[in-house]
């Protein structure tokens, strides 16, 4: 049983660990330190293995549990126990609590997916004058790995003045932004992109 339980632990610490450098930016908003955003960015290299072992660990904890058990003809086992508590197995090695711990990893490993709800809706309307005002620059960013990095750098921009839209892409690298350049300028872009722990490298205009 004592391995079992290592089993389900193991599985549980690296389904979370999978899934922590897209937490993160999501914890950091709530906790409004967006700076912290990209402290495990490191992990993601590793994130399809970690993934591979927790379907590997929680796997093999279900053929554990689901295997036929062999009968053991002793009764010593019984007759130490309590009345009506021989035969009993304990939550924590059911195969209930074994189903919620393979739930919880799933909803872990896919949170990445789903992250994105969790930031609020930052569009808003942008009046231009003059269409002329209007200036696309494509920002190169290290450090995204994740669509939660995504939103967290779009989140952050989007609140500065004279945005028009923010498309960050960590596939790319890159968040391309078009904004109005009479009421907000590269620099501070950039600074805003910056605090969010993820680095801009280069940009130009498209």
């Amino acid at each position: 049983m004592k391995s079992e339980n290592k089993l389900i632990g193991t599985g549980l610490l690296t389904a979370i660990t999978a899934s922590l450098c897209c937490m993160t930016p999501v914890l950091a908003l709530i906790a409004g330190t967006s700076g912290i955003a990209s402290t495990f960015s490191w992990i993601e290299p590793f994130r399809p293995y970690l993934i591979g072992l927790t379907i590997l660990v929680l796997g093999f904890a279900w053929y554990q549990k689901l295997k036929p058990q062999k009968e053991i003809d002793c009764e010593c086992e019984t007759d130490d126990l309590p009345a009506g508590k021989a035969g009993k197995t304990k939550f924590i090695q059911s195969k209930t609590f074994l189903g919620i711990v393979t739930a919880f990893a799933i909803v872990m490993l896919a949170f990445p997916y789903y992250s994105g709800i969790f930031y609020p809706n930052t569009d808003k309307q942008i009046i231009v004058v003059d269409e002329s005002d209007i200036k696309t620059t494509e920002f190169k960013i290290s450090g995204m790995t994740c669509a939660s990095c995504e939103e967290h750098v779009n989140h952050e921009v989007n609140k500065l003045n004279g945005i028009i839209s923010s498309k960050a892409s960590y596939e790319n690298g890159n968040a391309i932004i078009e904004f109005d350049k009479t009421k907000i300028n590269e620099t501070d872009i950039e600074k805003a992109i910056n605090s969010t722990g993820y680095k801009v490298t280069d940009k130009k205009e498209n």
